[in-house]
Formats: C-alpha cells, sequence, structure tokens
C-alpha cells in the first residue's frame, strides 16, 4: 500500500527533473496572429448596398479597400438584366491598376492635404485621411456619379478604415474631383 502512495510522487519527480535547463523569455518571431479580417466592399444588390467580404495585404488601408470596389464585383457574384445579382454604380478600372497608398495623418506629424488639391494627375482615385475627415478624389473620368454610387465609396472606404481604428465617431468623408464636391458621413451606411 505504501508503494501507491509514492507512485505519484515519484512520477511528479521524473516529470519535474527530466534534464532540460530553465530558461526566461524566448523571442521567436511577432505574435501568434489568426486570419486576417476581412475587408467590407460594398456592391449594389437590388437597388441597395450590400457588403461582401474581401482578403486585402493590408486591412485597414483605406486605398486597398477602393482598389476592390473598383475592381467591381467578382464574375460569380455579378447581376445580368435577367438575374439579380451585385451590380456596381462606378466605372471600373483594370484589376492590374494599381492603386497609391492613403496618407494617413500621423500625431504630432503633419497631416495629410485633406482638399485633394495635391492629388496626383493620375486616372486612378485617391484617400487622404486627416483626423476624423477622410478624402475621395476621383479623376476627371468618374463625373456622374449616384447618390447609391457615392455611398458605395464612402461606406467601402470608412468601413476598411475603422478595421484597424474602431471609433463610435462618425467619420466625414469628402468626394472631391470627376465634378463632385460631396461631404458626407459614414453615418448612412449600412451596418455590416
Amino acid at each position: 500500500m505504501k508503494a501507491l502512495h509514492r507512485a505519484p510522487l515519484l512520477a511528479l519527480l521524473a516529470v519535474t527533473s527530466c534534464g532540460i535547463p530553465a530558461t526566461g523569455v524566448v523571442e521567436a518571431g511577432g505574435p501568434a496572429s489568426g486570419a486576417l479580417p476581412l475587408t467590407p466592399v460594398y456592391f449594389v444588390e437590388n437597388g441597395r448596398l450590400a457588403a461582401l467580404p474581401r482578403h486585402t495585404g493590408r486591412p485597414g488601408d483605406p486605398t486597398d479597400a477602393l482598389r476592390l470596389l473598383m475592381a467591381g464585383p467578382l464574375d460569380g457574384e455579378r447581376g445580368t438584366d435577367s438575374t439579380d445579382g451585385l451590380t456596381t454604380e462606378l466605372p471600373l478600372l483594370p484589376t492590374a491598376m494599381a492603386l497609391p497608398s492613403a496618407a494617413v495623418d500621423v500625431p504630432g506629424g503633419s497631416p495629410s492635404d485633406p482638399s485633394g488639391a495635391a492629388g496626383s494627375a493620375s486616372d486612378t482615385p485617391t484617400v487622404t485621411v486627416a483626423g476624423n475627415v477622410m478624402t475621395i478624389r476621383l479623376p476627371a473620368g468618374m463625373a456622374g456619379l449616384s447618390d447609391l454610387g457615392v455611398r458605395q465609396l464612402v461606406c467601402t472606404v470608412t468601413a476598411a478604415y475603422r478595421l484597424t481604428r474602431p471609433s463610435t465617431e462618425a467619420l466625414t468623408a469628402a468626394v472631391t474631383g470627376g465634378g463632385h464636391l460631396v461631404r458626407t458621413s459614414d453615418a448612412r451606411c449600412p451596418s455590416r
């Protein structure tokens, strides 16, 4: 019977004295991470905005989200005249066309130009951020967007921005260029 009482003690000693020296914290790369967050991109379904999740290399980058939006719905998601599906109110850009990164203000640094006046003369839209104001500068070829098209832009870039900067405060988006001068809030965006 005494041998039975010693068995747990012997097992404990065997486990604790296995010959592996004690070490401190071992740095072995970055923190553990799971799946990258999906960026919501807003397309039109039955006349209303619908958010679809998309993978991007830089979650939280509004310009990457804008690039995904401008590529349009995926082939299997698109609707035709005879079927329901996703559409867009925006002109599509070639998927190979790269967009520049968004400029984001840095505390203590100099904020990005919120007017969009210093934007490039390229044919691609750009996004700049200063505080809680995002400016979406459209090229001249994007004139005549509908209200729904403007909301697609605003909802997509603000939702992407919020992925890494959550806030309950409404973000203001100014859409400029292409004959547009619209200032609106993301409060009109549907919840994802």
